[in-house]
């Protein structure tokens, strides 16, 4: 089994959206980008993924400039090319069509030496809905915290 370094994740995602499906994909990329991901040099803030053309590309992603290449270093936010199978493709361009549902890199890592995103197929929070998962999350921290003191006497 290959082992995973994780690089870097989009913790705000699972925040504002609905995460209903996810799909590994591959990354294309340039020398000086893997190199810079190894480092940990990456951010997925405000990134996403688009279906052009019956392929799959990663926008907004910003991944920094290697810090050791002298010239020939890439542009931090190009778009780059995602690698998934056909099938995954046109389904997710079936259900990409339907309302409100959009592509959202949830995490970068390292498997077996390639670089890997996980795609969430998604659709987004409203404000109520926030709300009503952070009331809930600080009940259930609070019945945790009341579960920790009744067991300490």
């Amino acid at each position: 089994m290959a082992t995973r370094k994780i690089v870097c994740q989009n913790r705000k995602a699972r925040h504002d959206y609905f995460i209903l499906d996810e799909y590994e994909a591959g990354m294309v990329l340039v020398g000086t980008e893997i190199k810079s991901l190894r480092l940990g040099h990456a951010n997925l803030k405000d990134s996403y993924a688009k279906i052009r053309n019956g392929e799959v590309f990663l926008d907004n992603m910003h991944i920094g400039t290697y810090p050791f290449a002298a010239h020939d270093n890439h542009d931090p936010l190009r778009t780059r090319k995602l690698l998934l199978h056909k099938s995954e493709i046109k389904r997710l361009t079936g259900k990409v069509k339907e309302r409100g549902q959009s592509l959202i890199p949830i995490r970068v890592y390292l498997k077996g030496g390639k670089a890997k995103v996980t795609l969430a197929l998604a659709k987004g929070k409203r404000k109520y809905d926030k709300r009503e998962a952070i009331r809930q999350r600080d009940e259930k921290r609070e019945m945790d915290r009341e579960k920790r003191n009744s067991r300490k006497t």
